[in-house]
């Protein structure tokens, strides 16, 4: 008997590593060389490249494909239909395989459902992607990306609170207590 859930009708590929506590559902396929971490949710119809690495604790909800290159840190939540890329130009009568780009998901980042993440890019702890949002750039700790291409539009609590700092440097999360401080360069961290 196994430790973690494999639904019948998915497919996984051997060799794979799957954590502890993991669930894939329903018509998924994983790849070989897929790296699951322990307590994920992998939700129906899923598909996960080749060399994909999910850490612990990571939600990935229907009908999403993550294509090789991909790598999600602990505590990720990946939204319906949202959707990665793996190669910057794309043409179906040229293999491109070699030129697979990677993109790193910090931990405790969510992106949202429909939302497209073009591949190369870095989006950072506990940022919020919107709903719908095209992610064209690195994306920094915290931020709240909104639109087409998303642009940072607002900061986000590690508890996914929206964040107000009313023209100061400093703030303090509203439901948690977290405090936060302004830095140069349209970042934010938190105090410590």
């Amino acid at each position: 008997m196994s430790d973690f859930y494999v639904h019948e009708s998915s497919y996984i590929d051997q060799p794979c590593e799957i954590g502890a506590g993991t669930k894939i559902w329903h018509f998924c396929h994983l790849m070989k060389n897929v790296k699951l971490g322990k307590n994920c949710n992998i939700g129906q119809n899923v598909f996960i490249g080749s060399g994909v690495t999910l850490g612990n604790n990571v939600k990935v909800q229907n009908n999403v494909s993550i294509y090789s290159g991909v790598i999600c840190e602990d505590d990720v939540f990946l939204g319906p239909s949202m959707v990665f890329t793996n190669v910057i130009n794309p043409r179906s009568f040229i293999e491109r395989k070699d030129e697979f780009k990677t993109t790193l998901v910090k931990k405790g980042a969510t992106i949202g459902a429909n939302a497209t993440v073009i591949c190369g890019n870095i989006i950072g702890q506990y940022a919020l992607i919107g709903a719908g949002a095209v992610v064209t750039k690195d994306i920094p700790d915290y931020a709240l990306v909104l639109s087409n291409p998303g642009r940072v539009c607002g900061w986000v609590c590690q508890c996914g609170q929206t964040l107000k700092f009313n023209d100061g440097r400093e703030t303090i999360c509203q439901i948690c207590g977290i405090q936060y401080v302004k830095l140069d360069g349209n970042k934010i961290k938190r105090k410590e």
